[in-house]
């Protein structure tokens, strides 16, 4: 299944181009701008990026633990909403979908740092 041309030109033109590469098992802090009333302030959700889906709309999906109930926010690439994306860490994984996050509690969640550039863990 292929895109008409002039959608894909049109999704090319409105991709934006400056949010800083992240991977599943990074840890982002994503400014997301709400409008109360007349007034509009940005927000910060920060959390573990779980799952990103590439495509025409790409989204990525972040999870955070919130007074100790799983909180989950999907998020599209070229969104308005989202303001900007700061990357705070990266962990080692496995797999592209941390999916598996959502049933583990406490220290069992846990994940190792490391470093992307060098590779090597950190502790």
């Amino acid at each position: 299944m292929s895109i008409h041309p002039v959608m894909q030109r049109l999704a090319e033109k409105l991709k934006r181009t400056d949010l800083p590469q992240f991977v599943a098992g990074d840890q982002i802090r994503v400014q997301v701008k709400i409008k109360e009333g007349d007034k509009e302030r940005l927000q910060a959700f920060e959390g573990l990026v779980i799952a990103i889906n590439n495509g025409p709309q790409g989204t990525f999906t972040v999870r955070k633990m919130s007074f100790g109930q799983g909180v989950e926010r999907i998020f599209p690439f070229n969104s308005k909403v989202v303001d900007r994306v700061e990357r705070i860490r990266s962990y080692k994984v496995r797999r592209a979908k941390l999916f598996y996050i959502r049933a583990l509690r406490g220290k069992a969640a846990r994940l190792k740092e490391i470093d992307r550039v060098t590779g090597k863990i950190r502790n």
